[in-house]
């Protein structure tokens, strides 16, 4: 009977590997990986393939469909077009980089917004709290991860409450990312009359078998008219509380404008596909004149996800900043796993005589991704590129990206090949001086607290962390 099995996953992995070459469109390092783990270990090549290996073949899944695009095309006649835009000289600097995000995805720009920035989960939280209590018609919720801690349980009490006072609730939580979310305080939301959705549930009801996919976005709407986006999810991790974590660095903004809107149909066709509810998006998107508001933060809310037009929406908003940039490129992620186009436009960028400044974690969730990390980040010091371990005694969360001045990047994107092609993720591209400048500020706020990475440093350590490096690097695509 073992021979017998031991064959038979053989031959499955063997047409895997086939399927992989010849029918999905694939990265040939992906293959590469897929191949060497389905060798090496046929059988946890097997189950880990399984889990994490897949790729996603309907294309635009879950998507925007066409119809809603047109009905949201309606309130974007309301806005300035292309030419207002081009006579007033607003923003015209930066009209190249609005114009290609425009085209990679349905993601018009707006100028109308007011942003505030938060980088510490208290006063964050805080703000959610009240923000949600003074919701008046409708809280729509997203989070990848949502726990039944302190903070989860506060935020479910809110909601129960609200949908108890005629406030239309909508709560969506990603199925792997809430496992542990408690589902009898769901079903008293679900009596209160709020609504639930389950993003890619599994048929399974002990292990979810779809590790890739994963909605890891992280949007709250109020009122359609409060929006919230960023890199915290929901638990007392990410208010300090946990020692493996220590203190929680992450940053998240509330606005309110325009751009509102957009972030709603972001969510509204993420709970279209969990729930299949029938929404009149006309009523909901349709700007009504009264709403304008004068010229002030410039935004445009961009999501991607896997699909088959392989359009990685948010990884070409990034390239399109580190070529513009001038001055100078700070970025902030907790994983640094990139492939050869963002790499070489950032040594690009650094030897032309940008400042280019990264800042990584200096321990890591996952030990694997935290030596990838390290592999990667040695390979941009010989370019001149700047290197920065955060706090060991805190974990660096935040997914951002700020040049000249001029133009941040604030949303639920990592700097790795998992967010770009695997998850659905959603980032705000900001347009504001006075947004880009704080972002710098807090950057450099938080250089103090972190050990910059020297060549010399890097070069002299020890054939144990390269051993680990080097494996980690094998697998990276994978990760």
């Amino acid at each position: 009977m073992f021979k017998f099995f031991t064959i038979l996953i053989h031959l499955i992995n063997f047409f895997t590997i086939v399927y992989m070459v010849f029918k999905e469109k694939r990265p040939a390092n992906s293959i590469i990986a897929w191949t060497l783990i389905l060798y090496l270990a046929p059988f946890l090549g097997f189950i880990a393939f399984l889990l994490v290996g897949r790729r996603l073949n309907n294309a635009n899944m879950f998507g925007v469909k066409d119809s809603e695009i047109k009905i949201f095309k309606i309130y974007n006649d309301y806005i300035k077009e292309r030419e207002v835009l081009k006579s007033t000289n607003k923003n015209l600097k930066n009209l190249d980089m609005i114009i290609s995000l425009e085209a990679i995805d349905f993601s018009p720009y707006r100028d109308d917004n007011n942003i505030e920035l938060f980088s510490d989960g208290n006063i964050f939280f805080e703000e959610l709290l009240d923000s949600l209590r003074k919701a008046k018609k409708s809280i729509n919720i997203q989070f990848y991860i949502f726990k039944s801690d302190d903070i989860g349980s506060k935020i479910l009490d809110i909601l129960e409450e609200k949908a108890r006072s005629g406030v239309e609730v909508r709560f969506l939580y990603d199925s792997v990312g809430s496992r542990s979310l408690n589902k009898a305080k769901v079903r008293t939301l679900v009596e209160a009359g709020g609504k639930v959705g389950e993003f890619f549930p599994s048929w399974l009801k002990i292990i979810n078998l779809n590790m890739n996919f994963r909605n890891h976005r992280k949007i709250v709407v109020v009122d359609n008219k409060l929006g919230f986006v960023g890199g915290f999810n929901v638990g007392d991790e990410y208010l300090g509380k946990n020692k493996k974590f220590g203190y929680w660095r992450d940053t998240h903004i509330k606005f309110e404008g325009s751009a509102v809107k957009d972030l709603n149909l972001r969510f509204l066709a993420d709970w279209r596909y969990a729930t299949k509810e029938v929404i009149d998006l006309e009523k909901i998107l349709v700007l009504d004149q009264t709403e304008l508001r004068p010229a002030n933060d410039g935004m445009q809310i961009i999501s991607s996800g896997p699909n088959l037009s392989d359009n990685y929406e948010i990884k070409l908003g990034y390239l399109k900043m580190i070529q513009k940039a001038k001055d100078y490129i700070y970025i902030q992620s907790p994983y640094l796993i990139i492939d050869k186009s963002i790499s070489d436009s950032l040594k690009l960028a650094a030897l032309s005589g940008v400042d280019v400044k990264i800042m990584i974690p200096g321990k890591g969730d996952h030990p694997f991704v935290y030596w990838a990390n390290l592999f990667y980040a040695g390979e941009l010091l010989n370019s001149n590129i700047k290197i920065y371990h955060y706090d060991k005694n805190a974990f660096l969360h935040a997914k951002t990206v700020v040049i000249d001045d001029e133009i941040c990047s604030v949303g639920t994107a990592n700097m790795d090949t998992r967010s770009f092609e695997l998850n659905f993720e959603v980032n705000a591209f900001i347009y504001s001086e006075k947004i880009a400048k704080e972002q710098k500020r807090e950057f450099e706020k938080d250089i103090f607290k972190s050990t910059q990475l020297t060549l010399e440093t890097y070069n002299n350590r020890g054939r144990y962390v390269k051993t680990k490096e080097a494996f980690s690097k094998l697998f990276s695509s994978v990760l």
